[in-house]
């Protein structure tokens, strides 16, 4: 039995495996998750599911029309249609039936402008799957996100890195330049960025926008951290072009990352092959878990503002920590401290971090985990107990203070 070569390049991330052997004491600094109680209106609709005596089928591969109409109204789109099979379709498909649809008022036709999935990780990888074709490329950020290169790999194409400004924001110089690598396929850009929280302005993201149609490369904006900011709400790519494909999910924001809930909007030309992929790979998102992401985001106001609380008071331990371990930027979004190393460190950061876990019992990731561009730097993630993430800083302090 033999492995098939599209996946003999792929290596486990390091935001995972540096906890793998960790001793049991140390503090995980080093997952990007939510360490808050997940949203009550999260937790009333996975109640009343449960509650109901009766079966629980799959829900339709376009996502429940509940949950559809709901990120149709937080993208600012029109409402969807729905018609009796409980499936959202276009006004174009149930013009010639009437009588079965609901009769919820319908300001437009954008149900095929959305595409519900489990997870933003299963939008990207469908996304990938079926816009790339083998010996392709795709512009992927560094620092950025290890799993954009992973995605590039498993589609057979050749992920080729660009630099990203000196705080992590979005340069579309740097971006244009790698469109002039050769075929490129695919573009992602992720703001705010993991791991730096480097963020994009308006003018970038319509620069980078109007590069990527240029080229005929699709442009693919990750925004999974857009509401964990700690000033103003960033930019959308959506809010400067009807172009590309915006991918986030209920993770980050909505603090519900176990619901494994997300979605692309798009144009449904582009949207209409990664559905196959994904219909193939998961067949829909489970429906507790659509039903509970519906409710969240019908909840929006209240839940997104106590996300922001809950960030304000972490970082506020970050920004009053020891000085050798205080970030030295605020992120334009995201629960990442982005923390240079100490110069005896840059020779050997994953060395560093190793010490730091075993003997400091601290997790960390290395900078290096996003790319060569990191590689002086760490990731902490301060999102998680407040209470460990002031220990964990305390704990990290002297490695800095000395070799």
């Amino acid at each position: 039995m033999s492995t098939a070569t599209r996946v003999t390049s792929l290596s486990p991330s390091l935001i995972r495996a540096m906890a793998v052997g960790a001793p049991p004491q140390a503090i995980d600094l080093g997952l990007g998750v939510p360490g808050w109680v997940l949203p009550e209106p999260a937790r009333r609709a996975l109640e009343e599911c449960a509650a109901r005596p009766e079966p629980l089928g799959y829900g339709p591969n376009t996502g429940i029309p509940e949950l559809v109409s709901a990120i149709a109204d937080h993208h600012h789109l029109a409402d969807v249609t729905l018609v009796g099979s409980g499936a959202p379709v276009s006004r174009l498909q149930t013009s010639a039936s009437h009588h079965e649809t609901d009769t919820r008022p319908v300001a437009g036709d954008v149900a095929d402008r959305i595409m519900v999935t489990a997870g933003s990780q299963a939008a990207l990888t469908a996304l990938f799957l079926s816009h790339v074709s083998p010996g392709q490329l795709v512009l992927v950020p560094e620092p950025g996100f290890p799993a954009y290169a992973t995605l590039a790999r498993l589609a057979g194409a050749v992920p080729v890195p660009y630099r990203l400004g000196p705080r992590g924001d979005l340069d579309p110089a740097q971006f244009s330049a790698a469109l002039d690598s050769g075929d490129v396929a695919l573009a992602v850009i992720n703001h705010p960025g993991n791991p730096t929280g480097g963020g994009a302005t308006p003018e970038a993201l319509a620069a980078v926008a109007s590069a990527a149609r240029a080229a005929g490369a699709l442009l693919v904006s990750d925004e999974v951290y857009r509401e964990v900011h700690l000033g103003a709400r960033p930019a959308s790519l959506h809010d400067v072009t009807d172009t590309g494909v915006v991918v986030t999910s209920v993770s980050k924001g909505w603090a519900a990352p176990g619901l494994r809930v997300g979605w692309a909007v798009g144009d449904p030309a582009v949207l209409q092959p990664a559905r196959l992929v994904h219909n193939a790979m998961t067949t829909c998102a489970a429906r507790p878990s659509q039903l509970a992401a519906a409710a969240l985001l019908g909840a929006s106001e209240s839940v997104l503002r106590d996300t922001r609380r809950e960030l304000i008071a972490r970082w506020s331990i970050a920004q009053t920590g020891p000085a050798a371990v205080r970030p030295v930027a605020t992120p334009a979004g995201g629960f990442y401290a982005w923390i240079p190393l100490p110069q005896w460190a840059v020779r050997d950061p994953m060395g560093f971090c190793l010490r730091l876990r075993d003997e400091g019992q601290v997790i960390v990731v290395p900078g290096s985990a996003f790319g060569a561009g990191g590689a002086d730097h760490v990731r902490v993630s301060c999102g998680g107990d407040p209470k460990a993430l002031a220990q964990g800083l305390a704990r990290m302090a002297p490695f800095w203070e000395a070799p």
